[in-house]
């Protein structure tokens, strides 16, 4: 039986981050993930990060590795309608609001940070029949490309952050939006000053974020209406979305449509006997405002704080209880508000229509009312007072 303090399933940037942030705790610490490596260098999405997020993994120490794209600028509009805002990260003093990158590339770079510090990672190995007892939680480990094949690993704490969550239980609250994101590459006529686009129509939000030399795409409508779209040839939906932004950036061309449904699940208690789930294992939010990676992170490095001034057996009752207490406001917080930015920006009621535009005219005029939305997105529940 292998017996490790923390055994964390998943190898993804959030699984990989909670390891690194752990590295000189002295626990014993292995990471299963049931994909390849190569699998999860590949993922292709571009993921929203905030200036908080940067600055802990530039304290992960990976920072310089990642190839990212930053957001100086962010234009807020809705389509047909008056009222629009626009954060700058000169306002506050920083180099950037944001950054783009690749999920695979992030993957990577936290991969290549744990693998120099000796962890133990096993691809290809899925983790099965979790039973907590009193003193560690024993899992199966079964996979062709684990050295544990077939074996049994005891651990004292295991950290969920692998896969989303499954509807069906007491435990989890589930929103189905009745939406689809369309994600897509999408070339540019010229620069895109790094400047970031999010436009809110009557059938969902449409974001441009700047990656690399172009955009990428994340395109909210109706299941019924992304099929229509997917089913466009590429000038045919180029020509769509340029009706969507008008003038004020030049799309050139669009590539790799893919689509995935949108819900908001998430678990009431992200802490279980000897367990605690993170990332997409804890909570999936809707793309909107970019916050759900965003959020794992600020879970991942709140709950290695916790470990490390605990010490001791990181499984305790009264230590998991004690992060998931400290993390509440942020978690909830964040949450609701890309819930309720979903539901307010997301439909056609005219009263709405109006009132969504006087919003973001006030945001616009109100620099302090502005200023805090934007160090909510940038820093989570750091910016409530």
């Amino acid at each position: 039986m292998a017996q490790h303090d923390l055994l964390i399933v998943g190898a993804g940037p959030v699984g990989l981050s909670l390891a690194l942030a752990l590295k000189d705790s002295g626990l014993a610490i292995a990471l299963a993930d049931a994909r390849p490596r190569d699998a999860v260098a590949a993922d292709p999405r571009a993921l929203a990060l905030a200036h908080g997020t940067r600055l802990t993994l530039e304290h992960l120490g990976v920072w310089n590795a990642l190839p990212a794209t930053p957001i100086r600028h962010i234009h807020i509009s809705q389509q047909g309608g008056f009222g629009r805002t626009r954060l700058d990260a000169d306002d506050y003093g920083l180099p950037a609001l944001g950054y783009v990158v690749r999920a695979g590339a992030l993957a990577e770079a936290l991969r290549d940070a744990v693998e120099r510090t000796g962890i133990t990672v096993m691809d290809q190995t899925e983790v099965t029949g979790l039973t907590a007892g009193a003193d560690a939680v024993t899992a199966s480990l079964a996979g062709d490309g684990s050295t544990l094949h077939g074996a049994t690993a005891c651990a004292r704490l295991v950290a969920c952050a692998e896969g989303g969550l499954q509807a069906g239980t007491p435990d989890i609250v589930e929103r189905d939006y009745g939406q689809h994101a369309i994600i897509a590459n999408v070339g540019i006529a010229g620069r895109h000053g790094e400047t970031a686009f999010e436009r809110f129509t009557s059938e969902g939000p449409i974001a441009l974020l700047p990656h690399g030399d172009h955009y990428a795409l994340v395109h909210v409508a109706s299941p019924r209406r992304a099929t229509e779209l997917l089913a466009l040839p590429d000038a045919a939906y180029l020509q769509h979305l340029r009706q969507r932004f008008g003038s004020r950036v030049q799309l050139a061309s669009v590539a790799g449509r893919q689509r995935y449904p949108l819900v908001l699940r998430y678990r009431r208690d992200p802490v279980g006997s000897r367990t605690v789930w993170l990332g997409n294992a804890a909570q999936t939010l809707h793309p909107v405002a970019g916050q759900g990676f965003n959020l794992a992170l600020r879970d991942v490095w709140a709950l290695a704080r916790t470990l490390l001034d605990y010490r001791g057996d990181p499984g305790l009752a009264g230590t998991l209880a004690a992060w998931r207490d400290a993390r509440r406001l942020d978690r909830f917080g964040a949450i609701n508000f890309t819930d309720s930015l979903v539901r307010i920006f997301s439909n056609d009621f005219a009263p709405l229509h109006h009132a969504r535009g006087a919003a973001l005219f006030a945001l616009d005029m109100l620099p302090p009312l502005r200023h805090f939305i934007a160090r909510r997105m940038m820093f989570g529940a750091r910016a409530w007072p």
